[in-house]
């Protein structure tokens, strides 16, 4: 990178492709400061802010808030060369292009849905959307517990089978909130419990849904990454409904 005696705000602004305004906060807040120039008098910035601005534009795309950026830059390790500085934002920005893919999976799976219907619970509309966009945590935590094999099964559906789960959930979390409130006995909840447990099964195998009942708080690890539909009344009802069909099918015995 060649030398020179400093940059003025304007030339900095045109040379960076970053506007005086943002410039002048960043100075303002003491995330960016030019140097005075003892001769002219003037605020200039030197090559070294080059790579500072790069690595706040790094952070920034990673989420961090100004806040957060100004105690990092503080950081040894943030003290890198030019071409590690680039290095940092090029994996910042590839960082940025997966989430972006799975934010536009997340609309395009969900548009779908609505398609079907519009008028679709904003409950199961959200819990939908955040499932979708928590696949890749969610599957890190799997693969703790059950083979990456399996795993890999989980998530990597055909498109058309993806849709048809989509589908498959909106429909069953609206059954549920139609029929909430009945007694749990009732035949046609029942029927609900037995065609959400069927889907469960096929969705998650055997495997998974044997590891994961010997763990110890792994259902409430899971629900964190895949939030419910349900409120925490329907949630509860829900459940009552699914140990009163288990114990009628001999899959539970409750402790006496």
């Amino acid at each position: 990178m060649s030398k020179r005696e400093g940059y003025s705000i304007g030339e900095f602004s045109r040379g960076t492709g970053t506007t005086i305004r943002t410039l002048q906060y960043y100075d303002e807040i003491g995330l960016l400061k030019p140097e005075k120039n003892v001769s002219s008098g003037h605020r200039v910035y030197k090559g070294k802010d080059i790579l500072e601005l790069q690595k706040i534009v790094s952070l920034k795309v990673l989420g961090y808030s100004l806040e957060e950026i100004s105690v990092m830059l503080k950081m040894p390790s943030l003290n890198v060369s030019l071409k590690e500085t680039l290095e940092q934002q090029r994996k910042a920005f590839e960082e940025k292009r997966k989430q972006i893919e799975v934010s536009i999976k997340a609309l395009e799976r969900t548009m779908v849905c609505l398609k079907e219907d519009e008028e679709l619970d904003s409950d199961i509309l959200m819990s939908l959307i955040n499932s979708i966009q928590k696949e890749t945590e969610q599957r890190l935590w799997l693969e703790e517990y059950v083979s990456k094999e399996t795993v890999d099964g989980l998530y990597n559906k055909p498109e058309e089978e993806s849709l048809a789960l989509d589908k498959e959930f909106v429909r069953l979390a609206k059954e549920v909130k139609r029929l909430f409130g009945r007694q749990i006995e009732d035949s046609e909840v029942q029927k609900l419990v037995d065609e959400h447990m069927k889907a469960t099964l096929k969705y998650v195998g055997e495997e998974t849904m044997y590891s994961l009942g010997k763990l110890e708080n792994a259902q409430e690890q899971y629900n964190n990454m895949m939030p419910s539909p349900y409120t925490e009344e329907e949630e509860a009802w829900l459940n009552e409904a699914m140990e009163y069909y288990m114990i009628q099918s001999g899959l539970y015995s409750p402790p006496k």
